[in-house]
């Protein structure tokens, strides 16, 4: 039974700086919540560290991070994945430099210690200078991340030996996901196309806010928006789109109902029916139609909590690498089972809005740069999340309301309290 959230009353945690429908400033500026946050959320919960099509063959390996802690995903020659921390276990020099690459060892370059691809110490450089009373080789491999698990190619890893399973976690978020990858005849998706990179000078939680926020859109790429004719439909008041807090910290903008009378257009054409078709013999036409009205590129916009966004035809990956500086990649993900020129059409898509002279990222970047200035501002101290409060629907653990209202932003603080809440 879907309800307003006002005929609910859930007890959350407390937290000074946080409340249910706004934020201090100083949750985007102290260092002791940022450390906090690495130590309570980064370190706690499932991180997204790489898709598996990255380390596809035996050697394979990409270096990332865990909030501000350096890993290594790799496959080692029987084809296990891990997860290592790139650091030397002699004197912490990092082992690995290259962001992506093949080899089955790793080689500290400060004093020579080298590594397998599994994490295992193969010796220390002049060994003789160890005693076999003193030194055993298996106490010094490299660290590992305790749990890695993946979903639709997906790999998420914990830094938490004990806790909630990623399926747990990933809650109603793992619908969306599958209807991504499901856009693909082939059930897969490959990150094959390179990447690009952007940084801004705040805190890594103004683009978790953003990547599901649909109010901006119509302000900040009007321009955008204009020219191409979807501003008003998508993001306008009177919009079908919904906005949806998912539970678990997770957020979505829906646009399926938007762009449903689109592609169902295009599947009455000779091209659309071939597609629908090539998917349906996997899916079976019900699902095959679902996932094509989804779209996978304009469907929706989906946060898996904290720092995971699932965009158009992109993974996008938010870096918290110092409390008021933060790193953003953004890699454009390829369908297996569809032609060469579909999948180079996806990149075009994804590049004329996301690219580094795209009509929207740019942006973003601008608008995170001026925040970044206001909160210096001591005068206001509240940022609001009021929009759409009293008008939200409660579906089970998720909330939903107008494409404009800000559920996603308040859910990802709900989650955010019960990670930080109620400790010193």
């Amino acid at each position: 039974m879907i309800g307003t959230s006002s005929d609910q009353a859930v007890a959350v945690p407390v937290h000074p700086l946080v409340e249910l429908d706004r934020v201090h400033r100083e949750v985007y500026l102290d260092e002791q919540v940022y450390q906090q946050e690495l130590r309570r959320i980064f370190a706690r919960t499932w991180i997204y560290v790489g898709h598996e099509s990255e380390v596809a063959r035996a050697g394979d390996y990409k270096s990332t991070f865990i909030g501000t802690q350096p890993v290594i995903l790799s496959r080692d020659e029987d084809g296990t994945l891990h997860v290592l921390l790139n650091r030397c276990t002699h004197r912490a020099a990092t082992v690995c430099q290259a962001a992506a690459g093949n080899s089955s060892y790793f080689r500290c370059e400060y004093h020579g210690w080298t590594f397998r691809n599994d994490g295992r110490l193969v010796a220390p450089t002049f060994s003789s200078g160890y005693d076999k009373a003193d030194f055993d080789p298996t106490d010094f491999a490299l660290g590992r991340v305790p749990r890695v698990d993946s979903h639709r190619g997906l790999v998420f890893a914990s830094l938490a030996a004990e806790g909630e399973s990623l399926r747990e976690h990933l809650g109603r978020a793992a619908e969306f996901i599958d209807l991504a990858v499901d856009l693909a005849p082939a059930g897969e998706i490959r990150l094959g196309a390179g990447s690009h990179k952007y940084a801004y000078d705040g805190n890594w939680k103004l683009q978790s806010e953003n990547g599901v926020d649909g109010y901006h859109p119509n302000f900040v790429h009007s321009a955008f928006l204009e020219t191409s004719g979807l501003g008003g439909s998508i993001f306008g008041p009177g919009s079908s789109g919904r906005a949806g807090a998912l539970g678990r910290g997770h957020g979505i903008l829906d646009f399926r109902s938007v762009m449903a009378p689109m592609i169902r257009a295009k599947l009455e054409t000779p091209p659309g029916a071939a597609a629908l078709a090539r998917l349906a013999e996997r899916l079976g036409e019900e699902r095959a139609t679902e996932v094509l009205l989804a779209n996978g590129t304009q469907g929706f916009n989906l946060l898996v909590f904290p720092n995971l966004q699932i965009i158009g035809c992109q993974i996008r990956v938010i870096h918290p690498r110092r409390v008021g500086y933060s790193e953003v990649e953004l890699y454009p993900y390829l369908l297996d089972g569809v032609t060469e020129e579909e999948n180079s059409a996806r990149l075009r898509t994804h590049e004329a809005f996301y690219g580094p002279s795209g009509g929207g990222g740019p942006d973003d970047v601008e608008m995170f740069d001026r925040v970044g200035v206001g909160l210096a501002a001591e005068g206001v101290e509240w940022l609001p999340f009021l929009r759409g409060l009293r008008r939200e629907e409660v579906d089970g653990e998720a909330r939903w309301g107008h494409v404009t209202d800000e559920q996603p932003q308040r859910g990802f603080y709900r989650r955010w309290l019960e990670l930080m809440g109620d400790r010193p």
